[in-house]
């Protein structure tokens, strides 16, 4: 069953809504537990908690959530096969690469984010006729959050941890900006 542009849009806001408030919680829990020297062990029950609780909640709130975002999802099928190759390089090779760069996944992390939503919202717009500015304000702020992290790590921070929550932080004020604006969008 087709679902109307605002119904996927704000299906979108609350996935966008709750990445943030997950991405924010976990981050501020794990910063707890690591400055309390808790066992590891504790960083995945708060990080997979946090991404269970929040999305439960949603998906128990707003049952047609899914099947919104898999519609919306499903016009990526249709696209050329060279373009979905670059897009998922969009996604993927920055978060590949924290395998080989492990001191730069912070920034590693917002770039893929980054480039993963703007490349979306492009492919999006140009082969599926969609203009997903959600999609692009999480790119956007992400991307600019790399230069901006750079300069608070290298500046005002000197403790890696704290440079780590500030990327998170970041993270979650993307997603919370382009998950508001689908919300509250009129159109």
């Amino acid at each position: 069953m087709p679902h109307s542009p605002i119904a996927v849009r704000r299906a979108f806001g609350l996935l966008f809504v709750g990445v943030a408030i997950s991405v924010g919680s976990a981050s501020v829990l794990s910063e707890i537990v690591f400055e309390s020297k808790d066992p590891i062990y504790y960083y995945a029950i708060i990080w997979i908690g946090s991404f269970t609780i929040t999305f439960g909640i949603i998906l128990t709130k707003f049952k047609n959530i899914l099947s919104s975002i898999r519609g919306r999802m499903k016009n990526s099928v249709k696209w050329p096969t060279a373009v979905k190759a670059i897009n998922g390089l969009c996604w993927a090779a920055p978060f590949a690469a924290i395998g080989a760069i492990p001191s730069l996944y912070q920034y590693l992390i917002l770039l893929g984010i980054g480039l993963g939503n703007t490349s979306t919202y492009v492919f999006m717009k140009k082969y599926s006729g969609l203009v997903n500015y959600e999609q692009i304000i999480v790119g956007g702020l992400s991307l600019l959050a790399i230069p901006v992290a750079l300069i608070i790590d290298t500046t005002f921070v000197s403790n890696q941890t704290i440079a780590v929550i500030i990327s998170r932080i970041m993270i979650a004020v993307a997603y919370g900006a382009g998950g508001m604006f689908a919300l509250f969008a009129k159109k």
